[in-house]
């Protein structure tokens, strides 16, 4: 049965208020996916802060439009268009659908995606996937932070190690 046009107007300000509340969005075309694999995804992206949704190009662009989203054109893509949004970290949705792919034999392809507002291509959406996530790089922070202190202490602890060296050198003298 077909929509309403009140339920597509329904469809569309919930999807713009996804957009407006997102710290950033992956669209890819999807091809070949069975069910068992939608519930495999929707259940990472919960896991991961992430909202998995497919709706038709018209309402999408719609909605985008509303959202103030620059760029974003769905009469564009090909094919049906998946679109993970993200509330958490700004690349986790990228992440979660590049990996998902990886899994799952090429059944998703990045058309577009969206940064702060911005639209992205295909490419710029594939390079984000490839970053590392806000906790691996906080991670990556704290170690940084930490190496100088780090060195600091063994540099303190070789003078030590040479002072109890020699003091024992010189202690197996005396008893010789």
């Amino acid at each position: 049965m077909p929509k309403t046009r009140q339920e597509k107007e329904d469809i569309v300000g919930v999807v713009a208020e996804k957009f407006r509340n997102m710290k950033a969005a992956a669209f890819t075309s999807v091809s070949g996916l069975t069910m068992p694999q939608s519930d495999e995804l929707r259940q990472k992206a919960s896991e991961q802060n992430v909202e998995v949704f497919v709706t038709k190009k018209t309402l999408l662009g719609l909605a985008a439009k509303e959202a103030g989203l620059e760029g974003i054109d769905p009469a564009g893509f090909d094919g049906s268009i998946l679109t993970a949004v993200s509330y958490g970290d700004e690349v986790s949705a990228a992440k979660l659908l590049k990996e998902f792919d990886k899994a799952h034999k090429d059944i998703l392809t990045f058309v577009a995606g969206v940064l702060e507002g911005k639209g992205l291509t295909a490419e710029e959406v594939t390079a984000l996937a490839a970053l590392p996530s806000k906790q691996q790089l906080l991670g990556m922070l704290v170690g940084t932070l930490n190496a100088p202190v780090s060195g600091f202490v063994n540099v303190l602890a070789g003078n030590l190690r040479g002072l109890v060296t020699v003091l024992d050198a010189i202690k197996e003298q005396k008893t010789a």
